[in-house]
């Protein structure tokens, strides 16, 4: 499904559901839970407060449906709200934030076999090294890459402003590939 085809199947659902067919909100759920569980689950880094708070955004999201305006995607006024609802978790039960933990990405067939690792290792790798970066560093890293999200989009999620961004992603790439290195460094080591 093409992203212009998904953004007009979102404002016909909203369309609906603003007309009175409440019901039709579940098809927004569905399509977007996997998502805003991950963003949460990352924050919280704790699978249940962050079913907690996804639902949580899910249930704002309903009742702000109203102001929603258009002039951004659907997704990325839901992903903020999901992003603000997490922060608010965060705030409100001092929970340590470390990043991805038990999330697991389903990726297209199309990934890179060139480095001698399978699909699954490449994950976990990854997923290792995420969870050492600054929470909003792997927030970003996910949100471009695995998302596929414009920079200008991330902003509007993450209150950051474009050029902020581009740094921010400039340099979490660079933590990522030191951090990776370092993991493989030490598999490599305890493969000997």
């Amino acid at each position: 499904m093409n992203k212009a085809y998904s953004e007009n199947s979102d404002q016909e659902i909203i369309r609906k559901i603003l007309a009175g067919e409440t019901r039709e909100y579940r098809a927004l759920v569905e399509k977007y839970k996997q998502f805003v569980f991950a963003i949460t689950v990352k924050i919280l880094n704790n699978e249940e407060e962050a079913e907690e708070a996804a639902q949580d955004a899910f249930i704002k999201g309903f009742q702000a449906l109203r102001d929603f305006s258009g002039k951004s995607k659907f997704t990325t006024w839901l992903y903020r709200i999901a992003f603000n609802t997490a922060i608010s978790y965060k705030r409100k039960h001092r929970i340590e934030v470390s990043g991805l933990e038990d999330v697991t990405y389903k990726s297209g067939s199309g990934y890179d076999t060139s480095s001698g690792l399978n699909r699954e290792d490449q994950i976990r790798f990854i997923e290792i090294g995420l969870k050492r970066l600054p929470r909003i560093d792997a927030v970003i890293l996910t949100l471009f890459y695995l998302k596929e999200l414009t920079l200008e989009e991330i902003s509007k999620i993450t209150d950051l402003k474009t050029n902020a961004i581009k740094v921010k992603l400039f340099r979490a790439r660079k933590k990522l590939a030191d951090e990776l290195k370092g993991e493989l460094s030490t598999e490599a080591v305890s493969l000997i």
